[in-house]
């Protein structure tokens, strides 16, 4: 029988067939369409497989039959359709048929979901308000999301339209003129296409980030700080926040410079210039705060409905400048400048120094063509002799004479130069934007001079009580640049709406760069058209003086000034109102980011989710930028957070370029990594161009927030650059070092630590970890390694727990480094795998710290000592250098105080250096500082001792270590009674336990093989047992005299060599036992071979044997040398000396045990040491 399945695909969700019991008939409709498969067993008989081939498609009932539809609803009420098979009557839903084709995966189902279900949760996508939380641990957790509408905005109203408000602001209205006036046209294009290609750039950068993925709400501090990390996002969004807040403080004092300047003058509470001034921008621009804050607390959505209201004055304003440009090239503009020689005069009803009085023509009008004494011109209408003529001064005569008398004493310069009137908009088609091409830097207090003109130039300079137009600042190209850049800034005004974007991967890059263009576009020509229209002295008079007190770039518009005036003035009030809503959510976000601890109150807010907190702190920061109260002092400071900003865009867009990241795909093409470097490159210019001082200081706060990040930050792991970068730097590092081993000069200890963890998962000697500390003070590579016994698959959860446990104990003894846990069978061979295998590269250690076995002599268990050893010979295999410290118990912690002592070194044979250079490491850190170091070494009777000690200081010298220098003399003399007393006993010691010390499955297998705990199984008592027990015991008391316990030993189990006991079940070593097979032979073999310990005869007779000759020599040096180091160093808060290497033959190794106990026998404080084989100290430099 074969297995065919076929569904029914229908065209329409109407035309969805019935399926009953009863209907074999699936076809009822033309439109269903039949396919066949091989997955559902079909019977032959039925009407419809019979008839069917694969491929048919059946025609069906007519049309205007109704379907069986019996089986669409089903399940707990909901019209569920299901799945349609042949011979199918309770009709397996979609998940069931889903999982029954991946039966290969379902054991994987829990863990990796079906993709179904992730294209559903992705489907479902939508931005999260951006440091909320992370998109991933939204879905991760399952919360329930609000149902919210889904946005709609494209390209123009979410993106462009946002961006042109946010660019267009105060500075082209209130500052553009001064700048074109004083850096002339040539320099005033410079500037503004340096700042416009600063942001293009940015933009570019910014869309291909932009477009890498799915960016939440909360635009570009998210693609910082993903780009970059925690440490560089959370400092550049403070930057960027700080920024914003300032852009609302310089708004607000451009709108009530606006209001006090050009639409009520008279609401001036302080009189007078300068200083009076400046106090006025303080009190009503503290008041325009307060209100404006109030209304973003409020409501926000009031701010958004007025955002296309304050647009539409924006794009009026600048419709009407070009319009009046255009028309002054036909029509003559009202607007003229009073100049006295060529120095401008303050706006006033009569450019004259006297008018005529009394002289009337035939009309019965004065003619005031008519003038005696000081006149303007010396060319005019003669006076009739007959006429009376009366004279009367004006009053630039009284502000320039003090006196409205004729005869009064003037103003030299005032004297000798006549008044003129000039036209202040000569007009498009005037040319004189041939004057205004050149540059114009003046000091401050200087007066504003036009150099076509002529004058008499011997007098002084000018004073201010005259009423000449004064320059207010000294100007310079730099300071142009700062005041000019907050015009151009507001380019992430779009990619902040990215939540709200129906596609903002291709809205951002689109709208953002469009925009871009369209303002450069609009300053480019703004500098033309006014360097064409304007002349240079109204350009240069900032507030418009010279003519009746206007806005300069008002004088321009059509048909009246009032429209710049009126839409300048709402414009700035919604920027600052922009900047108000958008810098407390931008501080809000980097808070619920948890990045930087003390922000996080700052997180909080209103019910709605509103940043009250955020709001309070930024209208106080806007504060201090309104007291500065003026706007040419505020520019410079947002210039420099805007561009910090700008630049770790550029560097985010670079970096994620060049190291390639498989991430790194953005939909966005066209960019490069070299376009990136130019914009940082440009803005880092920028910054030091408009002011260093600034550049400095905003620098030094990005850094100060970096480091605080980095130290007490929560730690993020958010994929970033910075961490990409750290690879490829480690991989280039690692290579190099790579290339040849390290010179001796750089040589220094990277620390492989060996620790041991008890059956609960704790460190058995924490301290080893602390000497270590103190050994790197910081530097190099430390490597802590532990060994879990176990199978892997088995143990990975322990292993991972022991990781942890390792990883704590680090943060708690600040040890920059590594943790290593590897899962063995047996721990000295999980001990070698991991001195073979740890490090990567050059990065490898090169010395080993493992602790001393304190309690081998009375452990059952020889493998205390065997491990140890084993872990000793593997590395003088691996030619690493061993450090085994004795009693760490005892030695200091971190935090105790230094004191004074000395640590003694006991040169006996030279390897390498090391015994010189680890003194000198550990006094580098503060709990060694205040030791001395004394060398001691050991003279033979054949060597000259008073030549060594020569020589050894010399070779000190040479070292620049700073050490006492001792040589001590050993004599040789006869092998003591108590050397070779302690010989016997250590290898009787040794044979008794050799036989007696079987393992616990030895014995039980011996007993298990015994016919008579076979026939008295149960019982509880074993004459086999109690002879094991009385031997076992003689073996005991015998221990118990000769064991010499040296000073402060630990009550520790085994060694600290790196395994991590793991106890066997009973039931694994019942299965062990069951498993084994004995025949009569091998039980008889077994006996034979261990009946030399199985009577308490034969065991004495061991007490008889006589000790090996070599064994009493290296005793008798091992009691000699602890003499003299007991005697010489009895007070060292630390002893290092040399450690001797293990018996080649490993029947030795107890013995070899026995002589480092003997060595070191009554010191408190001992380090074992054991040269790599190679040079780590050298003389030359």
């Amino acid at each position: 029988m074969s297995s065919v399945r076929f569904t029914v695909t229908p065209t329409k969700a109407e035309d969805l067939p019935g399926l009953s019991d009863t209907s074999p008939d699936i076809s009822s409709r033309p439109s269903a369409h039949v396919r066949f498969g091989s997955r559902e067993s079909v019977n032959r008989s039925d009407p419809v497989s019979e008839g069917s081939a694969g491929g048919t498609t059946f025609g069906g009932m007519g049309g205007n039959e109704t379907p069986d539809r019996s089986s669409i609803d089903q399940g707990e009420g909901n019209s569920k359709i299901s799945s349609v098979y042949i011979n199918n009557s309770h009709g397996m839903d979609d998940d069931e048929f889903f999982d029954r084709n991946l039966a290969l995966f379902e054991e994987e189902m829990d863990t990796r979901p079906k993709v179904s279900s992730l294209l559903s949760r992705l489907a479902n996508y939508t931005n999260l308000t951006q440091g909320a939380k992370e998109h991933e641990e939204a879905e991760s957790i399952g919360e329930k999301k609000k149902a919210s509408k889904s946005p709609q905005m494209g390209t123009f109203m979410g993106v462009y339209l946002p961006c042109l408000q946010n660019i267009f602001g105060v500075i082209l209205f209130l500052r553009l003129t001064w700048v074109v006036g004083t850096a002339g046209v040539l320099q005033a294009l410079c500037i503004v296409f340096i700042c416009c290609c600063c942001t293009l750039l940015t933009a570019i950068s910014m869309s291909a980030i932009a477009t890498n993925g799915v960016v939440p709400a909360g635009g570009s501090y998210f693609m910082i700080s993903r780009s970059l990390g925690p440490e560089f996002g959370g400092a550049v969004g403070i930057c960027f926040y700080l920024g914003t807040t300032f852009a609302g403080a310089m708004y607000i004092l451009g709108a009530i410079e606006i209001l006090l300047m050009y639409i009520v003058p008279q609401a001036e509470i302080f009189k007078g210039g300068g200083a009076a001034m400046l106090n006025n921008m303080r009190v009503y621009g503290s008041i325009c705060l307060l209100l404006m804050s109030l209304l973003v607390f409020v409501g926000v959505k009031y701010v958004n409905k007025l955002a296309s209201i304050f647009l539409a004055c924006v794009i009026v304003s600048i419709v009407s400048i070009y319009i009046g440009a255009f028309v002054s090239a036909f029509h003559e503009h009202k607007f003229t400048v009073c100049m006295l020689g060529n120095r401008t005069i303050t706006s006033h009803d009569q450019c004259n120094k006297t008018v005529p009085v009394g002289i009337k023509d035939t009309t019965g009008n004065f003619d005031s063509n008519f003038t005696l004494g000081y006149e303007n011109s010396t060319a005019g209408p003669v006076v009739p002799t007959a006429a009376p003529a009366v004279e009367q001064t004006t009053l630039l005569w009284e502000e320039f004479c003090h006196s409205p008398e004729l005869n009064a004493t003037c103003d030299e310069y005032f004297t000798a130069n006549n008044f003129t009137e000039i036209k202040g908009i000569p007009g498009l088609a005037s040319g004189i934007i041939s004057e205004n091409l050149w540059s114009s830097y003046i000091s401050k207090g200087e007066v504003l001079e036009k150099s076509s003109l002529s004058s008499s130039h011997s007098s002084p300079p000018a004073s201010p009580p005259h009423p000449y137009v004064f320059a207010d600042i000294t100007t310079s190209f730099t300071l142009l640049v700062g005041i000019f850049f907050p015009s151009v800034t507001g380019i992430m005004a779009g990619s902040n709406r990215s939540g709200d974007l129906k596609d903002a991967q291709r809205s951002i890059p689109i709208g953002t760069i469009l925009a871009i263009l369209t303002t450069s576009f609009v300053y480019l020509s703004s500098v033309v058209l006014f360097g064409a229209c304007i002349d240079g002295v109204v350009l240069r008079d900032k507030f418009g003086e010279s003519v009746d007190g206007t806005l300069v770039v008002g004088t321009l518009a059509w048909p009246s000034p009032w429209v710049i005036v009126i839409g300048s003035f709402f414009s700035t009030c919604g920027a600052g109102l922009q900047s108000l809503t958008g810098a407390p959510r931008l501080l809000q976000a980097i808070a619920k980011d948890n990045i930087i601890p003390f922000l996080r109150v700052f997180g909080h807010g209103k019910a709605n989710g509103e940043p009250t907190w955020a709001l309070l702190l930024t209208a106080l920061i806007a504060e201090l930028g309104i007291l500065i109260a003026s706007l040419d002092l505020v520019a410079p400071i947002l210039t420099m957070f805007f561009l910090m900003c700008y630049l770790f865009v550029n560097l985010a867009c670079a970096l994620q370029t060049l190291l390639r990241t498989p991430n790194w795909r953005p939909r966005f093409s066209y960019y490069h990594w070299t376009l990136s470097f130019l914009g940082m490159i440009i803005c880092l210019a920028l910054m030091f161009i408009s002011s260093w001082y600034y550049a400095i200081v905003a620098m030094v706060i990005a850094g100060m927030i970096y480091k605080y990040i980095e130290y007490h930050g929560a730690e993020k792991e958010w994929g970033d650059g910075i961490r990409g970068l750290s690879l490829s730097a480690a991989r280039y590092a690692l290579l190099r070092l790579e290339e040849g081993p390290p010179h001796t000069k750089n040589w220094r200890p990277q620390l492989l630590v060996l620790l041991k963890l008890d059956e609960d998962a704790h460190v058995k000697s924490p301290r080893l970890l602390t000497f270590a500390s103190q050994l790197k003070a910081g530097k190099g590579l430390t490597i802590v390694g532990t060994v879990v016994s176990g199978n892997f698959l088995q143990t990975y959860g322990e292993a991972l727990a022991a990781e942890q446990t390792l990883k704590h104990l680090m943060e708690k003894e600040r040890v920059k480094g590594f943790v290593q846990c590897i899962v063995a069978q047996k721990p000295r061979e999980g001990i070698s795998h991991m001195i073979q295998s740890s490090g990567l590269g050059g990065m490898k250690p090169n010395t080993v710290v493992m602790g001393w076995p304190h309690t081998w002599r009375q452990s059952e268990d020889p493998q205390a000592w065997k491990t140890f050893i084993n872990t000793v010979r593997v590395t003088t295999a691996a030619h690493l250098a061993l450090l085994v410290p004795k009693n760490i118990s005892l030695f200091p912690s971190n935090s105790e105080p230094p004191t004074d002592g000395y640590i003694d070194v006991w040169w006996i044979v030279h390897d390498g250096g090391m015994l010189m250079l680890l003194p000198f490491l550990l006094r580098q850190h503060k709990v060694w500082r205040k030791c001395g170091m004394r060398i001691f070494t050991v003279a033979q009777m054949e060597d000259n001792s008073i030549q060594m000690k020569k020589d050894l200081a010399t070779f000190l010298y040479h070292l620049r270590i700073e050490a006492e220098v001792e040589v001590v003399e050993m004599h040789n003399s006869d092998i003591s009674a108590y050397t070779y007393e302690r010989t016997l006993m250590m290898e009787q010691r040794s044979q008794m336990l050799r036989q007696m010390r079987l393992s616990k499955s030895d014995r039980e297998k011996e007993v298990y093989l015994s016919p008579r705990f076979r026939s008295t199984e149960g019982h509880t008592s074993n004459p086999i047992k109690d002879d094991r027990d009385r031997q076992a015991q003689l073996v005991k008391d015998r221990n118990s005299m000769l064991r010499l316990t040296s000073i402060g030993s630990d009550d520790e189990d085994d060694t600290d060599g790196g395994e991590r006991e793991r106890p066997v079940s009973s039931s694994s070593e019942h299965h062990r036992r069951v498993q084994m097979t004995w025949t009569k032979e091998k039980t008889a073999q077994y006996r034979a071979a261990h009946s030399g310990c199985s009577t308490p005869e034969g065991f004495r007779d061991m007490l008889s044997i006589r000790p090996d000759h070599s064994n009493v020599r290296r005793m008798h040096t091992a009691v000699k040398l602890n003499e003299v180091i007991v005697n010489k160093s009895h007070d060292a808060r630390l002893v290092l000396l040399n450690m001797p290497g293990p018996p080649k033959n490993t029947d030795g190794d107890e013995n070899y045990m026995e002589f480092l106990e003997v060595l070191t026998e009554g010191l408190e404080r001992v380090l074992l040491v054991r040269g790599g084989g190679s040079e780590v100290i050298t003389i030359y430099s």
